[in-house]
């Protein structure tokens, strides 16, 4: 059952052939060296940067294939998979009025696919071989960590899924950008405070708050870290105190101390409420090494299990992962019935339908 998926969510464009669980081909289009001079992501440019590049994304992905047909490689695709939401809404855009043209032209099924959804099923990915070879067991907990979202999920069977607890502003991912933004770190600020943490061993010199790690619920909360962190800095350079580069490791890693004990106390509780012990962690932010042997940690704690994604572009935004969410939903043949009715959904909630 062989799906050609397309995501276009926000500044990747992603195309990928899928059969089952195997990733038959992967093709992505990064636009990180054309956001970076502006410290984020500019939606106008990233949708100009889709239209662009999205033909010539597709057919690297058919010829990675190795798709033997003569006359059209898509001929012997079953369907069409998008992501729907959440992302970006004029990138969104570009990613569905592709996928549309090529059902349409080609009379193929479509399927829409929630961009989280596919961060979830990202971790059952084998390669063309088929490895590795991961038994799906139900129920798991999973911990979604992205620069747009924060949340836990109990994952009760194929698509279906309960949030349980999710971000009420900033997510992990864009709290480290933001805090690598306010240091002159650059973007994206994620990995360099990973390096300059891990030059200071991890460690926890300046203790910022842990945002809602005693409320009662399972939600998340980093405005109020980052704004902490905005002031300290602005008392720093006040006072003419801020150092050198010595400082400047110990702030970084201060800073992801903080988001991450609060990532790893809030899923130890979640596992306590639902006695769930088998972990998926997925999203970009799981490309952080030491989160990674954290969550081992606390799996091993409850005598459980972590999954990530085996492969790690798998991490971030890919259109494999929307293939593989897509399989499941073409097994229940939940098809779009009228292609003209597909529309982007740019806050696309996470919800039960099936």
């Amino acid at each position: 059952m062989k799906i050609l998926a397309i995501d276009t969510s926000c500044d990747e464009t992603a195309v990928a052939i899928t059969d089952g669980r195997k990733v038959i081909a992967n093709a992505i289009y990064s636009q990180v060296l054309i956001h970076k001079k502006w410290g984020g992501v500019v939606p106008a440019i990233a949708k100009r940067a889709h239209e662009e590049r999205i033909d010539l994304v597709i057919n690297s992905a058919l010829s990675k294939s190795k798709i033997k047909n003569q006359k059209s490689k898509i001929n012997l695709i079953d369907c069409i998979a998008v992501t729907q939401g959440p992302g970006l809404a004029v990138a969104l855009e570009v990613g569905i009025k592709k996928a549309k043209e090529l059902a349409d032209k080609y009379q193929k099924k479509l399927i829409a696919v929630n961009h989280l959804e596919g961060h979830i099923y990202s971790v059952f990915a084998q390669n063309r071989q088929g490895k590795p070879e991961r038994e799906i067991k139900f129920p798991y907990l999973a911990l979604l960590v992205s620069g747009g979202h924060t949340e836990l999920i109990i994952f009760k069977d194929h698509l279906s899924y309960q949030v349980i607890g999710e971000t009420i502003d900033d997510a992990a991912g864009e709290a480290l950008d933001k805090a690598a933004k306010m240091l002159g770190l650059g973007y994206p600020g994620g990995p360099i405070i990973e390096r300059l943490a891990l030059e200071a061993e991890n460690s926890d010199q300046f203790k910022f708050p842990r945002p809602m790690l005693h409320s009662p619920d399972l939600n998340f909360s980093f405005s109020g870290l980052k704004t902490s962190f905005y002031y300290f800095l602005k008392k720093q350079k006040k006072e003419k105190s801020f150092g050198g580069p010595r400082v400047l490791r110990q702030l970084a890693s201060s800073f992801q101390e903080a988001v991450f004990e609060t990532l790893i106390k809030k899923t130890e509780k979640a596992i306590m409420e639902t006695k769930i012990n088998n972990l998926i962690a997925c999203g970009g932010v799981m490309n952080n090494k030491y989160l990674r042997k954290l969550l081992r940690h606390l799996a091993k704690k409850h005598h459980g299990q972590v999954l990530f994604p085996p492969y790690k572009y798998l991490n971030g935004d890919n259109a494999a992962m929307i293939g593989l969410a897509a399989y499941y939903k073409f097994k229940k043949k939940k098809f779009i019935t009228d292609i003209n009715t597909l529309d982007r959904i740019p806050r696309m909630q996470l919800t039960t339908i099936y």
